[in-house]
């Protein structure tokens, strides 16, 4: 497992912590710890989807929420590790196999390929507030987040576009205007490692800062055969954050925060694991190929349909992509009366730089052999983002009426490029192969397979009120977000040769909102909620046409119950949904032989008639066994329902299927923690199911079912000679890129 020693990791802690002494903060953490043992029942959670703080058992939305502890516990470096099925109606994945960009989904939302410059996403991402509007740089490392709130089922009216199956809502953890700091180191098989700092600088007049810093290191763990490559599922992140809040009176809140993470990282690799399951005839592996006939497979492919391979059989030209994001953020907050108003603005301006270099199937995508052919295409691409956004926002209460208003604009400009060269060349046999000219996979030498600009531009005005009747145990919310949304663009370079297509649109749409809900005692609330939302509509750049297509709109309706039971040791929430789909985006690809050897791989995106059926029921339990000891668990079932579409290659009528959609997903978790003599004793063990699920939307084609299990065992807390305290532990993840990490974690305080 090459673990580090003990010196070792006392040396990394030491360089981290250089110059800074251990103090007190022992025996703050240790009566934190024992009230929080002795506590009966489960503690309060608190959100913030209504842009208010509120308890989760009061607020009539289907949100999931993890804190600080829990990401800890499932070892949550970035968005990706919540993959795991922590939230069984959340699903993530990387786009094909890159690491650049992740596909996030929601109740069978799940755009499959949005990471093109005029392409959406239909489940928004937000941080402190501010929508981050590429699906390239998510992967990016977390920095010190608070909590992860999940929003399920169209948000239309507070977050406005793109939020038709849900929203992520993650919140940073604010300065705290006292010294403290907190480091943790950990090691891990693959050559994984990881170092955190968080610093809170003690108030300097009414002004607090933090600063946090962090690496995340893995080694490949398919290994390339071929000198001097980088192998595959390799990442090398960092990320540096500086927050600054400034308490200017106890009516005004000043906050500015500033971030970049660069990541460094290969794809996956795409292994074959079977050959000719339909039991095609092999033809020819030159000339001309009969239908209905497959070339043959070269004999020095492995086929490997059980175990990971931990080197490729072929070696591939392969170095790493570098996603680069850096943002900042204004937050003012001014209480001009009393506690009953705040008036909020929220001024951003973000970026995204991604240079990709995705080599990572070798002869495996596609297994086709031809004679002194060319192999392995080695996708080449370039794109840069940058948005800015305004949000003005009013939160208040008037006398029985809880309201919202806000005005919100957003910008942004993003290009991308793309080339596709084979970078290996088969013998006549198929008994070896050499590798190709490489200055054509220069930047500048490219032969460009498509080149696009596209600019979007949105305004909204929005507002919400709850009123409260009936000695407040019913309240009733009326909201609606009307939103214009601009967008253009122009394809300027198709198969390597300057074009003119363009496109533009100008939508509006208006997102209304109604929900009823009812407090039946202190312990159950109950609600049915009429919402909407939409994913804007755009281009595709990988199209040879470039024609535009529409937004795509989703009505639900839903009803729900949260309950706390006996004396609020038992928590159950559970969410039934029906929502319809209209105008749904839906891509059709077809794969193309090019003169240079390589493929071009051209998608037609359309709007397909009829009405996409999305159902399904969610639900979530958290049982307080006793002080010490917590049962949690969850489940979704998702029910989706394309309508059969025209595919304008074949002009065919075919299924069309939703990816990454499991009909079944659960999870289950137990939490155990004990004091001891100097020290707590913590276990965290969580097991996660889901259905074989669609990994592609035009082919009935599924994965397999997966059940992961995660464990963390921790000695926290435990006192040393000179104060402070000192955390140890032990995970262990039962997918193929497990991990067995060693955590340090010292935590200090003046």
């Amino acid at each position: 497992m090459g673990f580090a020693t003990i010196a070792e990791l006392r040396r990394l802690a030491a360089v981290a912590c250089s110059g800074l002494a251990l103090s007190q903060l022992a025996q703050a953490q240790e009566a934190a710890s024992d009230k929080t043992a002795t506590v009966s029942g489960l503690e309060e959670i608190v959100v913030t989807a209504t842009k208010r703080e509120t308890n989760l058992q009061d607020t009539p939305i289907a949100i999931s929420v993890m804190n600080a502890e829990a990401l800890e516990d499932r070892h949550v470096q970035s968005l990706l590790d919540l993959a795991d099925g922590s939230v069984p109606s959340l699903r993530i994945a990387t786009f094909e196999a890159r690491q650049s960009a992740l596909t996030i989904g929601v109740r069978g939302i799940v755009p499959l390929d949005a990471n093109q410059p005029a392409r959406e996403q239909g489940v928004g991402v937000y941080i402190d507030g501010v929508y981050l509007g590429r699906q390239h740089g998510l992967n990016a490392a977390l920095l010190d987040i608070e909590r992860i709130e999940v929003l399920k089922g169209p948000q239309g009216t507070l977050f406005g576009r793109n939020t038709e199956g849900g929203a992520l809502n993650l919140i940073t953890k604010a300065p705290i205007g006292e010294f403290g700091m907190r480091v943790n180191a950990g090691v891990g098989n693959f050559d994984g490692r990881n170092v955190d700092m968080h610093l809170d600088l003690p108030k300097a007049g009414n002004v607090a800062v933090k600063i946090d810093g962090i690496m995340q290191q893995q080694g490949a763990t398919t290994k390339d055969p071929l000198p001097g490559s980088t192998g595959w599922d390799y990442f090398d992140r960092s990320g540096l954050r500086a927050a600054l809040r400034w308490d200017a009176s106890d009516k005004f809140t000043f906050d500015y925060s500033y971030d970049n993470g660069t990541d460094k990282n290969t794809p996956f690799y795409s292994q074959l694991l079977n050959y000719n399951p339909l039991g095609l005839v092999v033809g020819p592996a030159s000339g001309a190929l009969p239908s209905g006939q497959i070339r043959p497979l070269p004999g020095i492919v492995k086929v490997e349909g059980e175990e990971r391979m931990d080197t490729a059989d072929i070696g591939v030209p392969q170095q790493p992509s570098v996603d680069r994001t850096d943002g900042h953020m204004v937050r003012m907050a001014w209480r001009p009366f009393d506690s009953s108003l705040e008036l909020r603005s929220i001024t951003s301006s973000r970026t995204v730089d991604v240079e990709q270099w995705d080599n990572s199937g070798g002869a495996h995508r596609v297994p086709a052999f031809a004679s002194n052919g060319n192999f392995s295409r080695y996708s080449l691409a370039d794109l840069k983002q940058d948005q800015v956004s305004q949000e003005f926002q009013a939160v208040g209460t008037a006398g029985k009426v809880d309201y919202v208003a806000g005005l919100y604009y957003f910008k942004e400009t993003a290009e991308d490029d793309a080339a596709t060269p084979s970078t290996n060349r088969w013998n006549v046999d198929g008994t070896a192969y050499t590798i190709n000219d490489l200055t054509n996979t220069l930047p500048g030498r490219r032969s460009i397979d498509r080149a696009s600009i596209a600019h979007a531009e949105s305004y909204a005005l929005y507002g919400q009120g709850t009123i409260n009747m009936r000695n407040d145990r019913l309240h009733l919310t009326l909201g609606g977000r009307y939103t214009t949304d601009k967008k253009d663009g122009s394809l300027y370079i198709v198969n390597n040769a300057p074009t003119n297509l363009a496109f533009a649109t100008d939508d509006s749409h208006f997102d209304p909102m109604v929900t009823l809900a009812w407090t039946a005692n202190e312990n159950v609330n109950l609600y049915g909620k009429f919402s909407t939302g939409y994913r804007s509509g755009g281009a595709s750049s990988r199209s040879l046409t470039y024609r535009s297509f529409g937004p795509e709109e989703v009505d639900a309706l839903e009803i729900g119950i949260k309950t706390e039971l006996f004396d609020h040791n038992v928590r159950l929430n559970a969410a039934l949904y029906q929502m319809n789909r209209t105008g749904s985006q839906i891509d059709f690809s077809l794969v193309t032989p090019q003169p240079n050897g390589s493929t071009r791989n051209t998608l037609e995106t359309i709007n397909a008639p009829g009405t996409t059926d999305i159902h399904g029921v969610e639900l979530e339990a958290t049982w307080r066994a006793t002080d010490f000891l917590t049962f949690s668990g969850g489940y979704a079932y998702t029910f989706t329902d394309v309508p059969p579409t025209l595919n304008p290659f074949t002009n065919v009528v075919q299924p069309v299927f939703i990816v990454f959609t499991p009909k079944n997903a659960a999870n289950v978790a137990l939490d155990y923690a004990t004091p001891m003599k100097k020290l707590m004793f913590k276990v965290h063990v969580d097991a996660n199911y889901a259905d074989a699920q669609q990994t592609f939307d035009q082919t009935p084609v599924t994965n397999d079912k997966s059940f992961l299990v995660n464990a963390r065992f921790s000695f926290a807390d435990l006192k040393l000679n000179r104060g402070g305290a000192m955390s140890r532990s032990e995970e262990h993840t039962s997918e193929l890129q497990s991990h067995l990490n060693l955590v340090c974690r010292l935590l200090l305080e003046k």
